[in-house]
């Protein structure tokens, strides 16, 4: 545990200027500071400072051929980042610009190989937070910032769950309240011939065919060694402490409710994570409270809603000293569902250890 993580609270709305420019002035001289942006919070670190970002990956346990997307306040910041952009850039920029998109593009020899995974490519990213532009805006550099939370775990959707992992490893973190989107920005690649997704988020499939029709969904494997493409593409991430289970498909919540009654019955305490309309079904699993412990994340047509909760769920749960957590998945062929059913599909998978 190192020195103690200072907390700036801003309002998100009307951030205040004297706190972001304390923030900006500790990311320029190399600091490592926690902010919201509309996604999830990010620890950002000085993108072009190579010790900077080696200390970032230290203090999250972050494996170096995990690439790290760059946040700019505006599409001028990128052009120094980056060796070409594509014509389909102004397009996507203006649609999805500022918001949970990033692009990955051909790199700029100004970026280091320490940001990129030795890739020769980029992944950049303008954030809709109003807390994240103006603390981009007054530090005056490009900002690259993976999840605020050390590495695997659930991402943070609040500052509290910054703090929970990274209290002692950071400089500075700014507390603009909980966010809006919950998971990660979708990450489409535009380096070669076909432009794809890599990783799902709230801009779908669907958005981006409205722009470029030939938009393709990623559906590889991480590769066994070397750099990742994209942040969130390893096989187990956003996972909670205590073991997931993801039920899908028809009589998903069924399943679940008997899974959850044997483990009960087992002396094992349970979390469950479901939606609203799962309530009638779970009668009898409630009854056994405390042992078994249930997060309703929202109406199934409210994906927005869901999504924005999941992650926080995830972590109350393992607060709440869950042995397993049961999760019903969402289902969907776009949009945010997937991006949801990926997120718990990752945290469900065995840990090796």
């Amino acid at each position: 545990m190192g020195p103690m993580t200072d907390v700036i609270r801003v309002d998100p709305a009307t951030p205040d200027a004297a706190g972001l420019t304390r923030a900006a002035e500790c990311l320029r001289r190399g600091g490592l500071v926690a902010f919201p942006t509309e996604t999830v919070y990010g620890l950002g670190v000085h993108a072009l400072d190579r010790a900077a970002v080696r200390r970032l990956f230290e203090a999250k346990g972050r494996p170096a051929n995990d690439p790290l997307i760059v946040h700019v306040d505006a599409v001028e910041r990128m052009h120094d980042l980056v060796a070409a952009v594509p014509s389909s850039v102004a397009s996507l920029a203006n649609r999805f610009w500022p918001g949970p998109l990033t692009l990955v593009l051909p790199r700029s020899g100004r970026v280091p190989d320490e940001v990129t995974a030795g890739l020769n490519t980029v992944a950049i990213r303008i954030p809709a937070h109003p807390v994240a532009r103006a603390l981009l805006a007054a530090a005056g550099i490009p900002v690259a910032a993976p999840s605020a939370n050390l590495f695997s775990r659930p991402s943070p959707t609040r500052a509290s769950h910054v703090l929970e992992d990274l209290a002692g490893r950071i400089d500075l973190v700014v507390d603009g309240g909980p966010t809006q989107v919950g998971v990660e920005s979708t990450v489409l690649d535009l380096s070669g011939d076909v432009p794809t997704i890599l990783r799902p988020g709230a801009v779908s499939l669907d958005m981006l065919r409205a722009i470029l029709p030939r938009v393709e969904r990623w559906s590889g494997d991480a590769p066994a060694s070397g750099a990742l493409s994209s942040p969130g593409l390893l096989q187990r991430h956003y996972s909670p402490r205590a073991p997931l289970t993801v039920y899908d498909g028809s009589e998903a919540v069924v399943r679940l409710v008997r899974d959850a009654c044997a483990s009960i019955g087992q002396g094992q305490r349970v979390g469950i994570i479901a939606a609203d309309e799962d309530r009638a079904a779970l009668t009898d699993v409630e009854r056994f409270a405390p042992r078994a412990t249930i997060s309703y994340l929202g109406p199934e047509s409210d994906l927005s809603t869901v999504a924005s909760r999941l992650y926080a769920a995830m972590r109350e749960l393992d607060a709440s000293g869950v042995d397993r957590i049961l999760a019903r998945g969402f289902a969907g062929a776009d949009g945010l569902a997937v991006a949801i059913q990926d997120r718990l599909r990752r945290a469900s998978v065995k840990s090796e250890t």
